[in-house]
């Protein structure tokens, strides 16, 4: 997952006025066949709920219902949990999502999802108000899991009801006037958590699974036990050293296991890959799978290891033994979820961690995490506690994650 700290650079740029809300003209619409406690809520003026009124929202028994996440992959892949709790609720229901042309992959065979509509990450004016005309009031529910202004705008235009969450401040006050429900945004919480905020505010089961794609075959598979790493997080600050993973390949390689290296089709991300990977005991499919393909790559591997990324967090959903090295994201926020669901909540920091089929391994100095871009606070940074996280802590992460494998 590439993601900084709370109201960092992403929320910035998504932060645009409700009167500048921008949506596309043209809606990518892929239909699929599917196989077939409340807290923190508020309520609109008009009052279909209250706090002390946290029923389940009337919507009917086959309402069409829209999911709004516009952030990045990983984000996407956490928005699952909120999806199958309303496929849950509403077994009859239409449920499509709004992502960005980029992040659709992720959703791809999802069961709970009918249709996935895509949208350019920044689109002009007129493509803005084609699609808003088009998605007026065709949604009997419509959910923004974000409470910035652009996917907030939307929810308001497509639903007849609607529900996000909202901000303790001004604007917080004016899209409260404008929702069905509301759920106050509240810091310090896993994203994951956060979706299932919104399935309370909306009176129905929690449902705490991430759903990945849904895996398909490729030429030239591995056989045979194998380990996946994906060394290349989106950003500088996140990477762990080259020589830890040139080491740590060298290390597994000599155990028995055939070392596959995944990566993105990026050019910088290539060359970055090419040089890390130069003569090292490993197998390369980087920018040759599918979401679908990654999926079922990474279910049948033995271990996976990756920094901070939405791979690692697509590896755990899996079900793989997945190690995750982590330094200056905050795991309670953003640690990956465990298949079978997170028991008790990361720490802050810790040498290595397990929660499930996750392993999440620190050098913790006394500032991590913080939540920072790096030591140098931009994306270009080094981060010192990446830089001193030894192979040898790595190395037992993975000794342990084979081991749960078995």
């Amino acid at each position: 997952m590439d993601r900084t700290r709370a109201g960092g650079a992403e929320h910035r740029r998504l932060a645009t006025q409700l009167a500048s809300v921008r949506f596309p003209a043209g809606v990518d619409l892929r239909d699929r066949r599917r196989g077939r406690g409340r807290r923190g809520l508020e309520t609109s003026r008009g009052g279909h709920a209250t706090d002390a009124m946290t029923g389940r929202i009337e919507i009917g028994e086959r309402p069409r219902i829209l999911v709004i996440a516009l952030r990045r992959l990983g984000d996407v892949l956490l928005t699952t949990p909120l999806i199958r709790s309303l496929r849950r609720a509403w077994p009859q229901a239409r449920i499509e999502a709004l992502v960005f042309a980029d992040t659709a992959g992720i959703l791809a065979g999802n069961p709970d999802v009918d249709a996935v509509l895509t949208m350019p990450s920044r689109p002009s004016v007129p493509q803005s108000l084609a699609l808003g005309a088009r998605l007026l009031r065709r949604y009997d529910l419509a959910i923004s899991t974000q409470s910035g202004d652009r996917p907030t705008g939307f929810a308001v235009a497509a639903g007849r009801a609607t529900l996000a969450p909202v901000e303790q401040r001004l604007s917080g006050i004016l899209k409260r006037a404008l929702l069905t429900r509301s759920v106050p945004v509240q810091r310090g919480l896993h994203r994951v958590e956060e979706m299932l905020r919104l399935a309370d505010a909306l009176g129905i089961a929690r449902v705490a699974e991430l759903v990945p794609p849904k895996p398909e075959p490729f030429e030239g598979a591995p056989a045979g036990g194998y380990a996946v790493i994906h060394a290349a997080p989106m950003f500088r600050y996140k990477q762990w050293t080259k020589e830890g993973w040139r080491a740590l390949a060298g290390k597994l390689a000599a155990d028995g296991l055939t070392v596959v290296a995944t990566g993105g089709p990026a050019e910088d991300e290539r060359r970055y890959l090419d040089d890390l990977w130069a003569g090292a005991p490993v197998t390369r499919f980087d920018g040759r799978l599918s979401w679908a393909q990654l999926t079922g790559l990474l279910a049948g591997a033995k271990v996976f290891i990756g920094p901070d990324t939405s791979v690692t967090h697509l590896a755990a959903a899996t079900g793989c033994p997945t190690v995750a090295l982590f330094g200056p994201t905050d795991p309670r926020l953003w640690a990956p979820w465990p298949a079978g669901g997170l028991e008790s909540p990361f720490e802050a920091a810790g040498t290595i961690q397990q929660r499930g089929n996750v392993f999440l391994v620190q050098h913790a100095f006394p500032c991590t995490p913080c939540q920072l871009e790096g030591c140098e606070r931009r994306l270009t940074s080094y981060s010192a506690c990446l830089d001193a996280l030894g192979v040898e802590r790595v190395a037992e992460a993975v000794m342990r994650a084979l081991i749960a494998r078995r």
